[in-house]
């Protein structure tokens, strides 16, 4: 998706002097990857889109993840990002020559490029677990970015690992159509049951004839969410009604164990919130059995758990989510004196801004460390960091820089900042989630969207270390 944004930004500004990698046939990221029965985004879909590609004919407010990775196809090819994509090519190294990048892909080619940005996303690692036996298990098995289409799950039992925002949408999808369904539990989450309603003809009429009414439904979904930005950044009054409610929707579930069993330990929020307009009445049907004791180990017919018991099942799906701090990685990136990118961030990930690293010069990461990812519309964010970018570039073209890099300096201040605002955030109250680094402290934005627009709106070239 970022890759896109970059790419039909640079050519709207008539640059098309470059190439895209993909490591895949098809463009799509996280929605090529991901297939899974009930797939669907949790952002209203007027502002799951660039601005400049707006979709007139989204089905539904939240939409399913077929008919978006369908609009990110559609955007690469009208922008004719399409045809600078160099498809099923990995980079696997980049390496700063002085003046200019040398990349060298899978292919075994190895070209120069004046400007890297990284647009590699943050959920596409498959994370798999440690459990003792895995492998022994029988049946199919696969983790759910690697969704197998060819079974037929009408008459088989189904265990699932993990209970996230993506094992909530199997669950609701999956639920009705199976024999029986078991979820593995680990820890509970916070779950907002929103409707999910279909637009109308006429609504997708009136936004095929008017642009403008269009871009005024793409602000008021922004402003909608945006208004929730204090609930988690501050304690106060709006965090505390959006928590009262949160909790109050767990009144849906009849019996008071299960009610239990499925109330998290943590404050709404701390996790990414997951919005579902069915899994409470799923999770209540009687095929349906919620497990919450731990998982010893598996055995070729099931899972057998630290009780000693025995869950018979047929098809395995791990739920079990992504490693969403590799970044770019595992591309080598070398910039001048040998540097790499492994050095710099030893310590963990950091990023000027979200978009720049110290020691890198003319290198850019869309989806970034600190990117304010959260339940935020991801298009936004990278559109907001492409512009920033093409800052940059533009400057290059009109010879004012040769290259650019942000400092250590620059780059310290902005995270005594972070360090400085993160307690009060709602992240910070004490869960586990994959939100936070290496060294427990989250990698997110600790401020409202607007003040990242702001940031990057303009270019502070005293931040940086500038070769003209």
């Amino acid at each position: 998706m970022s890759g896109i944004c970059m790419g039909a930004l640079l050519r709207r500004s008539g640059i098309s002097t470059f190439t895209v990698f993909e490591k895949a046939e098809r463009v799509g990221g996280t929605w090529r990857e991901n297939t899974y029965p009930g797939i669907a985004c949790d952002v209203p879909s007027r502002f799951y889109q660039f601005t400049f590609a707006p979709n007139p004919d989204w089905t539904h407010r939240m939409s399913p993840g077929e008919e978006i990775w369908a609009y990110f196809e559609k955007v690469a090819a009208d922008t004719g990002v399409s045809e600078r994509i160099r498809f099923a090519t990995t980079v696997t190294e980049a390496r700063w020559t002085g003046t200019a990048w040398a990349v060298t892909a899978s292919d075994g080619t190895c070209e120069e490029y004046d400007f890297v940005v990284s647009a590699t996303g943050i959920l596409h690692h498959p994370a798999y677990p440690d459990i003792a036996g895995l492998e022994s298990f029988t049946g199919p098995a696969f983790h759910s970015a690697r969704w197998d289409h060819s079974l037929d799950l009408s008459d088989k039992r189904v265990a699932m690992i993990g209970t996230g925002s993506t094992g909530v949408q199997i669950l609701s999808d999956l639920a009705p159509r199976v024999e029986k369904f078991l979820m593995f539990q680990r820890t509970p989450h916070w779950v907002v049951p929103l409707s999910n309603p279909e637009f109308s003809a006429l609504t997708r009429r009136l936004h095929r004839r008017f642009e403008a009414y269009d871009r005024f439904s793409y602000h008021v979904s922004r402003k909608i969410i945006e208004s929730l930005s204090p609930a988690l950044l501050h304690p106060g009054r709006t965090r505390a009604a959006l928590t009262w409610y949160i909790r109050r929707q767990l009144r849906r579930i009849a019996d008071p164990d299960l009610r239990a069993r499925l109330t998290p330990d943590s404050e709404p929020m701390c996790r990414r919130l997951i919005v579902s307009p069915n899994y409470f009445d799923a999770v209540q049907r009687d095929n349906v059995e919620l497990v919450t004791t731990g998982i010893d180990h598996v055995e070729p017919t099931g899972i057998v758990t630290t009780d000693g018991v025995l869950h018979a099942c047929d098809v395995l799906v791990l739920a079990t989510g992504f490693d969403a701090h590799a970044y770019l990685r595992p591309i080598n990136l070398v910039g001048p004196d040998g540097y790499t990118l492994d050095e710099a961030w030893a310590a963990g990930p950091k990023a000027y801004q979200t978009v720049a690293v110290p020691g890198f010069p003319n290198f850019f990461l869309l989806m970034g460390p600190n990117s304010p990812v959260g339940n935020y519309s991801l298009t936004a964010i990278a559109e907001t960091q492409a512009n920033y970018v093409l800052e940059w570039v533009g400057r290059w073209q009109r010879g004012e820089i040769s290259s650019a890099m942000p400092t250590h300096e620059a780059t310290e201040a902005f995270y005594a900042e972070v360090h400085q605002a993160m307690p009060d955030t709602v992240w910070a109250t004490g869960c586990q989630s994959w939100y936070l680094g290496t060294n427990g402290e989250p990698e997110l934005f600790p401020w409202a969207p607007e003040r990242h627009r702001e940031l990057l709106g303009t270019v502070q070239d005293d931040d940086f270390a500038i070769a003209r």
